[in-house]
């Protein structure tokens, strides 16, 4: 008999099953790996329509004759979106269940960037932004609470974290099909790639993405459900018995248990740190391939090398996640952040020099993009169920606002035409916030951030 069935077997004997322990337990097996990439497809989807934009922006501007700067309120618009989608889609799911909040968005921001093909303006780009932006924002949060809560706790960052790159691939991949479709379509393809790839998706998550089985035992232990989701995750058949989770249960306003229980000071300093890194992030992703046109190289050429960007994003998770769930999210989140901050700086002073420049892109695509997924993780591992989606909501609602800002404030640096090396220095002071917020909940230990006592009491994931 192997591990996870002998594990299994044993509770269901007992006829009272603890399913956090179940998971816990369990091996990472075809289950956990068929979640991983369903919820990376949504997520994937959700980082090429995000950062399309940013992409598309050099030829959209060529082509509406537009001045340096000038689509930095229509990058904040769909980043306002964003926000707005994660403060409302986070709490909703904690209601209605994470797989409906991912179906219906993958369906919204599919339509929206079809339509986001056809303007023909400045106006109708900045609205159609900002509505698409509120289907993209509700995806996360809830992909993000998915994968956590088929983690065993052993695996738990690393999981998240490696759910995450399909963000970053999808980011990446907009480079890509930038430079490939750009010059032989125009802009108006990418929107249209897009917009068709998701709402193909959709069917595939209806048929084969399974609801959160905590969350459907918190809201109804009958649920007929979660037998058979248990009998899936466990690879096994496993007895009927009743299904128990040792998690505090909530009825009132879900944001207001982001407070209690000791979590108000880590949801705090988590919010500061969301704030500052996505500020960064997006900082980058949409002015990169903007500054390194502007050093004389061509688009495409520039779409190319922004997408490394990306790419050391989708690499980091990997080694991050590894390093995390061995040593704690906050010595190693507090190290990354450091070097992001490093290597931002070093951005501005690189020359033209193309593969100085690819690798110095890379590198901090790996530290902001993979400090990022770390903190994707830190949030989930920070919430009990019936408020994790919540928790991570708001937390990328309120990091939103810090995208908003990075892309609006780059373009009027440039407008103002500050030196590459000024933008660059700029890049560096919110990594170093980001650190020095994780290092204060490193230092006060906030009852809630349990992950680091987890591996104390059980170094081995036993």
């Amino acid at each position: 008999m192997t591990e996870v069935e002998g594990s299994v077997s044993t509770t269901a004997d007992a006829r009272t099953i603890d399913l956090v322990q179940l998971i816990d337990q369990l091996n990472i097996g075809r289950f956990h790996y068929q979640l991983l990439a369903l919820c990376a497809a949504a997520v994937f989807m959700d980082g090429f329509d995000a950062q399309a934009i940013g992409y598309v922006a050099p030829s959209l501007s060529q082509a509406w004759h537009l001045a340096p700067g000038a689509l930095g309120p229509v990058f904040g618009a769909g980043l306002f979106g964003i926000m707005i989608g994660a403060l409302v889609g986070g709490p909703l799911a904690d209601y209605i269940g994470r797989k409906s909040l991912l179906i219906f968005a993958a369906i919204f921001f599919g339509v929206c960037s079809l339509v986001t093909s056809l303007v023909e303006g400045e106006q109708q780009l900045l609205i159609i932004r900002f509505i698409t932006g509120v289907g993209l924002g509700a995806a996360m949060p809830n992909a993000i609470a998915l994968v956590s809560e088929y983690s065993p706790r052993r695996h738990h960052a690393i999981m998240v974290m490696a759910m995450f790159c399909g963000f970053s691939l999808g980011a990446a991949l907009g480079g890509l099909v930038a430079g490939l479709l750009v010059p032989a379509f125009g802009w108006p393809s990418v929107f249209v790639f897009g917009g068709i790839v998701p709402l193909l998706l959709v069917p595939l998550f209806w048929i084969a993405l399974p609801e959160s089985v905590r969350f459907l035992l918190i809201r109804d232990a009958h649920d007929p459900r979660i037998n058979a989701i248990v009998e899936r995750l466990a690879g096994t058949p496993v007895s009927a018995g009743h299904f128990t989770i040792g998690e505090e249960r909530h009825e009132a306003f879900t944001v207001v248990q982001l407070f209690t229980h000791g979590r108000s000071l880590a949801t705090l300093l988590l919010w500061v740190v969301f704030f500052m890194n996505l500020l960064n992030l997006y900082f980058l992703s949409n002015w990169l391939p903007t500054l390194i046109h502007d050093m004389g190289i061509s688009i495409s050429t520039a779409a190319f090398t922004s997408a490394l960007f990306q790419i050391g994003g989708t690499v980091a998770p990997f080694l991050l996640g590894w390093l995390i769930d061995r040593h704690g999210f906050h010595s190693v989140l507090v190290v990354t952040y450091l070097l992001a901050a490093g290597a931002i700086a070093l951005l501005g002073s690189v020359g033209s020099g193309l593969s100085l420049l690819m690798l110095t892109v890379f590198a901090a695509g790996f530290c902001v993009v993979g400090a990022q997924s770390g903190s994707n993780a830190l949030a989930a591992s920070l919430y009990p169920t019936s408020v994790r989606s919540t928790g991570v909501g708001w937390a990328l609602g309120i990091g939103r606002i810090g995208s908003v800002i990075g892309p609006v404030v780059g373009g009027i640096m440039l407008a103002q035409h500050w030196d590459r090396p000024e933008l660059f220095l700029f890049g560096a002071i919110p990594a170093l916030c980001a650190m020095a917020a994780v290092a204060a909940m490193w230092l006060t230990r906030a009852p809630a951030a349990s992950h680091e006592e987890s591996l104390k009491q059980n170094p081995q994931g036993a």
